[in-house]
């Protein structure tokens, strides 16, 4: 595998997410980048769902698409999409590159405001603690009338392999 790394993605909630059943949703989150495909469990009867989960996908290219899929379990049917976003790491990557260590902890690095190549519903910061660099994200889900979902990102170097990217 010629992969530069790993990216963990915490999913951590959702907030306010579609109606899909009749009063709530069975949600569930799906990351996908090239053929790679991890999912979340499923929440029962959640529309506010508390996942807590940490996905790992390997990244080969800094370029490949991050989507975040989110989508209601259903037992008889197809599974219904409530939403989607992009996961945009490149600013977090450009602060991977500059080889920052030793911070106090809660150094924020950069801040990411959102904007229309990004699906952030807020500003997010790029933080150093304890030792690494993270990037908390509220992402605002797409092609659904309402959604959000939090997650934070966090690179991981392959092991017996420096970062795979030019610093």
């Amino acid at each position: 595998m010629d992969a530069l790394g790993l990216l963990r993605i915490r999913v951590r909630r959702g907030m306010n997410l579609a109606v899909r059943d009749t009063r709530s949703s069975d949600p569930y989150v799906v990351i996908e980048s090239g053929s790679q495909r991890v999912k979340t469990r499923v929440i029962k009867d959640n529309c506010n769902p508390v996942w807590d989960e940490e996905l790992t996908i390997y990244v080969k290219d800094l370029n490949d698409s991050i989507v975040l899929s989110v989508y209601d379990k259903d037992t008889f049917t197809g599974d219904d999409s409530m939403g989607n976003a992009r996961i945009d790491i490149k600013p977090y990557i450009e602060c991977l590159r500059m080889g920052l260590k030793d911070l106090p902890d809660g150094t924020r690095i950069d801040r990411v405001a959102p904007s229309s190549e990004n699906c952030l519903a807020d500003e997010s910061f790029v933080v150093w603690n304890k030792g690494k660099m993270t990037q908390d994200m509220i992402l605002r889900l797409r092609n659904v009338e309402c959604g959000e979902v939090d997650v934070q990102i966090e690179w991981l170097d392959l092991p017996g392999c420096s970062r795979g990217f030019k610093i």
